[in-house]
């Protein structure tokens, strides 16, 4: 059952930098769509998402993304499987924000307490950064210096760079920040570069690399095509995966030091004649949200805005994520601070499903591959007084290993789902 939204205390919308203007909007918007809500609740149908009424400004249109999957759609459990929203029973309604998709979970629980069509896949911008983190910060020293080349520079016209310059030399660590905070492309690609061994070929290792690392996280609705987010054909993530990503990312000491940096030096290249400069962390949740732990902001035309938050309260540390957002009435940060507030009042224990874990989607596979290989087995077992000569078990061997293969590719998410099932059980006894 869906309740209305209650309007969020003053001084919290005072604390996330949400104007007094933009919240009663947002709450207005979220009562007007309860009723709805409850209704859909009644009936079965999926339950629409609480959003502002707004003027969309034009933009192109966004790519289309490939087939729902049925059972992808349940990693983390059966109620995450709508485009619409998701909340725990008797919870409030959360605020209505102009993103297309979000979701806040709990990152040390792993609990989802509540989502808007957390399995939908849209593009990222970049809060793709957050994957390449995720897949190569542990691979790179940050007292390494790295000397960038002319193709780290070949990102798109007029998107974002923290302005390294070709031939210039940079500690990796100054190269995190300018990616993490000033949000440069061309960062990520010296750092994509060099995290898949420094040749011609490194960016295209390190995103192979970082769709590896998605499938690794049970990221199934993930798939890179660039290191930094810029728009690429067939390059999708959504709510869920983004949680699963950022759930790595804040358990990383270096990438938690980052984000909350509120400024940075780029050093002075003297033999390129290029002189130093101060950049500031855009994520402006850090300045203005109490027991804010930092995040990416993202934009792009195609993508809009897209936003990965955390924040800590009371012992809680909740991120949240959001894709596809307008930036009025509030930008990008300023939704996810409303939806954080909204979490931190959900009690704890409260969820509508869970981050799945690296050692369960292993697990998983493994059952998977073990059974789908035991069935292969039987198949091509000879009939009653035939001995298996060389080929039948040559081709035993080929069907085991496709069917491991395959499985790995198709059978996870069921697998998955069945975990979280029995671990309901559990909990009940």
């Amino acid at each position: 059952m869906i309740v209305p939204a209650l309007p969020a205390p003053a001084a919290s919308a005072a604390a996330s930098g949400v104007s007094a203007a933009s919240a009663a909007s947002a709450v207005s918007a979220a009562s007007a769509v309860s009723a709805a809500s409850a209704a859909s609740a009644v009936s079965g149908a999926e339950i629409p998402c609480p959003h502002p009424k707004i003027v969309k400004p034009s933009a192109p249109p966004r790519p289309v993304p490939p087939p729902a999957d049925p059972q992808a759609m349940r990693v983390g459990g059966d109620a995450l499987a709508t485009h619409g929203l998701v909340i725990p029973a008797g919870a409030k309604q959360p605020p209505a924000v102009t993103a297309t998709t979000w979701m806040v979970s709990d990152l040390d629980t792993g609990e989802v307490l509540g989502a808007c069509g957390p399995h939908v896949p849209q593009t990222p911008a970049s809060v793709q950064k957050t994957l390449l983190a995720a897949t190569a910060i542990d691979k790179l020293d940050p007292r390494k210096k790295v000397t960038i080349v002319q193709s780290d520079l070949e990102i798109e016209p007029n998107s974002s760079a923290v302005g390294i310059v070709a031939g210039g030399t940079y500690p990796v660590s100054t190269l995190w920040l300018g990616l993490l905070l000033n949000s440069g492309n061309d960062a990520a690609n010296a750092l994509a570069r060099m995290a898949g061994g420094g040749g011609p070929d490194g960016v295209a290792r390190t995103v192979a690399a970082m769709n590896a690392k998605a499938a690794e996280l049970g990221a199934l609705q993930t798939h890179a095509v660039t290191p930094s987010g810029l728009d690429g054909k067939g390059q999708f993530t959504s709510a869920y995966d983004l949680a699963l990503i950022a759930r790595v990312d804040f358990a990383n000491a270096d990438f938690r030091k980052y984000v909350l940096t509120r400024s940075a030096q780029m050093p002075a290249q003297r033999a390129r004649k290029v002189a130093g400069f101060q950049f500031q962390n855009e994520n402006k949740l850090i300045y203005n949200y109490p027991g804010a732990l930092g995040g990416k902001t993202g934009f792009t035309t195609i993508a809009r805005h897209s936003y990965v938050g955390a924040a800590q309260r009371d012992g809680r540390r909740l991120v949240v994520t959001l894709l596809g957002a307008e930036a009025a009435p509030l930008r990008g940060w300023q939704q996810g601070a409303a939806l954080l507030d909204w979490g931190f009042t959900q009690p704890a224990g409260s969820s509508v499903g869970h981050l799945v874990t690296p050692a369960e989607v292993a697990a998983s596979a493994a059952a998977a591959a073990a059974a789908r290989g035991a069935t292969a087995e039987k198949a091509t077992a000879p009939g009653p007084g035939v001995a298996a000569g060389p080929a039948s078990r040559s081709h035993g061997w080929s069907v085991l290993v496709a069917g491991t293969v395959a499985v790995a590719l198709t059978a996870l998410p069921v697998l998955l789902l069945l975990t979280q099932r029995r671990r309901r059980r559990k909990s009940r006894d």
